[in-house]
């Protein structure tokens, strides 16, 4: 009985410590005052790159983004920070650092404990509006992708509003 209860406690209490660290990350929705979601003209520092075609054949403008604030993480060194946006909202944001242990055990102590993508080979942070994928891209690169879910459901509502109008046009 006592051995149950204990089971049950760690059972909940995990369960409300993977809560409370989706909470965290749905607080922070993004990369230091970055916001997913925002619009790109409120970005100081954001110049554009260039156009792409997104996998719903629509079309997201990437920016860089070149400001102080956006240099470090604590000591670590951020190399790049990228901004990719869908009708004027940022939707996804690429942070490239040097490699260091202390940012995958800072995330972690912010975030809780990441899970592994075995496919991408990637660690992941996941809550209800947003991801963060944690992967190494070089020898001594880490990148940081965080990507917005209402926005990507947004875009797909589009592609079908696009579709539907055109099959309203025969």
């Amino acid at each position: 009985m006592k051995r149950s209860l204990i089971y049950l406690a760690l059972f909940f209490s995990s369960g409300w410590a993977v809560a409370q660290n989706s909470a965290e990350l749905e607080k922070r929705n993004g990369f230091k005052d970055i916001k997913l979601g925002t619009p790109i003209d409120s970005i100081k520092g954001a110049t554009f790159k260039s156009e792409s075609t997104n996998k719903e054949g629509q079309l997201s403008k990437i920016y860089a983004v070149d400001y102080p604030v956006y240099k470090n993480i604590g000591d670590i060194i951020v190399e790049a920070v990228e901004l990719t946006t869908y009708k004027g909202l940022i939707y996804i944001i690429k942070v490239v650092t040097v490699k260091d242990t202390r940012l995958m055990k800072g995330m972690e102590l912010a975030l809780g404990k990441s899970e592994w993508d075995l496919r991408n080979e990637q660690y992941f942070w996941k809550s209800e509006n947003l991801i963060l994928t944690f992967k190494a891209v070089e020898k001594d690169k880490i990148e940081l992708t965080y990507t917005s879910f209402p926005i990507l459901k947004k875009m797909k509502d589009d592609k079908k509003k696009e579709v539907e109008n055109i099959a309203d046009d025969f």
